[in-house]
């Protein structure tokens, strides 16, 4: 591409800034952090997971600078983290010890613990309530004393106790051999922080993407892929929501004690879930058998119709196969990451003086050409 220099740029650039900034505070008020992070944590869990780091007050200071812009947040999330030291590797994360305020299954009516429909708005009935125009902070004060009031009858002990770490559905299609088996691979995983994307990409790799992905890409081509774009449609065996503890091995810690040894540096929320798609496998004998095969989507936060979402295009990218686009790896994980498409969209608002001319030049001539030969 062919760019020129505009003079009196920085005094332009300079007046342009100040402009932006003019825009945040000209009404005089601001929005304390701590009411951002109160009032829109879905908000907050959206810019931390595109932003691959979480750190709450960061991101709710990014969601004030940018106006409440997602993709800008998301880019100044980015920015921050560029320039943090990594200290240390966590300890692989057990979601099997998930404590789950939230655990469903779509595949089976009655599961092993209970179907815990937790805090959704699946039920809501989606109308404006115009009365939260008027809210003031005694009033949501005394709706939550109300709905505490509500939420405190007394839970059953055994109920209780399986929010620590509920089973898992997929447990029983494994002892009868109806989910399809893949050998382990411990293989140690790509980081796409620090490495460029190529393809083929390992699944460390398209996990990774799928889930710092732009939420709404990734959400728009996963229902490509089940509308037909793709061969994937499937059933959410199960979904949790919950927290899982984040943990490093103390150092020189080794073996059987490194667990027991570990320290605990809190916990995350994030959204799990398994996705059952009817495959066909061989069986071994030389003919094949249906068998259900898995997809899986792990989110930070609470983001629910993006990790199903990734669980359809974990399925569907092991295809790469091109004669679908949800299934072209290159086309999938190249076009859903929300900074590199954001970061392209705009770099066309930049001169292009020199490319456009050109073009214009070639298309006039095109049509001088065109018209001589009308008039011979």
């Amino acid at each position: 591409m062919g760019y020129v220099a505009v003079t009196g740029g920085e005094q332009a650039i300079a007046a342009s800034l100040d402009l932006n900034e003019l825009r945040r505070v000209e009404a005089g008020r601001s929005v304390a952090v701590e009411d951002i992070l109160a009032t829109m944590p879905d908000l907050v869990n959206q810019v931390q997971s595109e932003g691959s780091l979480w750190a709450p007050e960061i991101a709710a200071v990014a969601i004030k600078q940018a106006c409440g812009s997602i993709e800008e947040a998301v880019f100044l999330m980015r920015a921050y983290r560029s320039t943090l030291e990594r200290l240390y590797t966590s300890r692989v994360v057990d979601t099997d010890g998930m404590r789950a305020g939230r655990r469903i299954s779509a595949a089976f009516k009655d599961i092993e613990g209970g179907q815990i429909l937790g805090a959704t708005r699946d039920y809501s009935h989606r109308l404006i309530e115009f009365e939260l125009a008027d809210e003031t902070v005694s009033d949501a004060r005394e709706r939550a004393r109300e709905i505490r009031a509500r939420l405190s009858a007394p839970a059953d002990a055994d109920a209780a106790a399986l929010l620590d770490r509920v089973p898992r559905v997929l447990t029983y299609l494994r002892s009868i051999d109806m989910v399809r088996d893949w050998p382990v691979d411990d293989t140690e995983p790509v980081d796409i922080t620090k490495t460029p994307l190529s393809f083929p990409a390992p699944r460390s790799v398209i996990l990774q993407a799928l889930s710092r992905g732009l939420t709404q890409a990734v959400v728009a081509i996963g229902y490509a892929a089940i509308r037909g774009f793709g061969l994937s449609h499937p059933t959410v065996g199960e979904l949790r929501r919950g927290t899982v503890a984040i943990e490093i091995d103390a150092p020189g810690a080794s073996g059987d004690a490194a667990a027991e040894d570990a320290y605990y540096l809190g916990s995350i929320p994030v959204t799990e879930v398994e996705s059952l798609i009817v495959s066909d496998e061989e069986d071994g004998e030389g003919g094949h058998r249906s068998a259900l095969d898995v997809g899986y989507g792990l989110v930070m936060g609470d983001d629910e119709s993006k990790a199903i979402a990734m669980s359809v295009l974990d399925h569907s990218l092991r295809a790469d196969d091109v004669r679908f686009p949800t299934q072209d790896q290159e086309f999938v994980l190249y076009h859903i990451d929300g900074v590199e498409a954001t970061g392209f969209i705009s770099h066309l608002k930049l001169p292009h003086y020199v490319t456009f001319q050109s073009k214009l030049d070639s298309a006039l001539r095109s049509a001088a050409e065109k018209g001589g030969e009308a008039d011979a």
